[in-house]
């Protein structure tokens, strides 16, 4: 497949335009707010995805103690949350030494760093078969590959645990608790990729059609989000967010003025863990 150069166009504005969003103080260092570390590991030996190697990030709060097992929030394109546009480590630190979110392990993924690439923007990462493939191969691999690796307790509790991502990573978030909702009960979307890169589109009329799972999901988009080939992403989220609705699912739909960025999702996260964390 080509890209157009109207779709090159539209990607680059919606990637690169300015918004009206600044990150406030419960995402930056606060003084007296104990800091909780984060510690870079690398899973190169996946059986799920053979050939892969990645990098992740684990964020253990400074309240953590071993002999309680606390929550686990596991973020898809892991550095993009750790970066200063979001500082997801920072807001659990804030949040937590007020008492506004549960002591919590954050998990920062990578994806596979060698596969076929984006169908349409090309690249040689496993990220879109990874994030895009409606299945349960990622769930399984975060259950039987990642998560017993991490060097601290968790819980097993779904309504304890929440999983999170930007764009393909997003609907990746989705499809990992619409699989396995045992194991993850909560979902935060940025910009999700409902759309047909592979068979996304068809997750609003699946929802429909299911009886309704255990799942509480946050839904974030631009008014300026991606039109391409692939579907409108505003419009493609504002169709979940209705078959959420139809089905009596507990979610939020938020739709700012920006585009296909983390600007707007990095500047409402601290209001999204505690819209997300609130009922734990």
């Amino acid at each position: 497949m080509t890209i157009s150069k109207r779709d090159q166009v539209q990607l680059q504005a919606a990637e690169a335009m300015d918004e009206p969003y600044e990150l406030g103080t419960d995402s930056l260092p606060q003084p007296g707010t104990p800091r909780g570390s984060v510690t870079e590991y690398r899973l190169d030996n996946s059986e799920r995805f053979p050939g892969t190697k990645r990098r992740y990030w684990v964020y253990v709060p400074a309240q953590y103690t071993p002999d309680h097992p606390a929550n686990l929030m596991v973020f898809q394109d892991g550095d993009w949350y750790l970066r200063p546009n979001v500082n997801a480590h920072v807001v659990f630190d804030n949040l937590i030494h007020r008492g506004e979110m549960p002591v919590c392990i954050g998990v920062f993924v990578e994806p596979g760093d060698s596969g076929p690439g984006n169908p349409l923007w090309g690249g040689d990462t496993n990220r879109n078969v990874e994030y895009d493939t409606l299945s349960d191969a990622y769930a399984q691999f975060l259950l039987d590959e990642l998560i017993p690796r991490l060097p601290v307790a968790v819980t097993d509790s779904a309504t304890r645990r929440a999983i999170c991502g930007h764009s393909s990573g997003g609907i990746c978030a989705f499809t990992a608790a619409w699989e396995r909702p045992d194991a993850f009960g909560n979902v935060v979307s940025h910009c999700g990729s409902f759309v047909n890169i592979r068979g996304g589109h068809e997750y609003p009329s699946l929802i429909r059609r299911t009886e309704r799972k255990p799942l509480r999901v946050f839904l974030q988009t631009g008014d300026r989000d991606l039109d391409v080939v692939f579907g409108n992403w505003p419009i493609a989220n504002r169709d979940m967010a209705s078959a959420l609705a139809y089905r009596g699912y507990e979610y939020e739909l938020v739709i700012g003025e920006g585009g296909h960025t983390l600007q707007h999702g990095g500047a409402i996260f601290p209001d999204t863990m505690r819209w997300l964390w609130g009922r734990t």
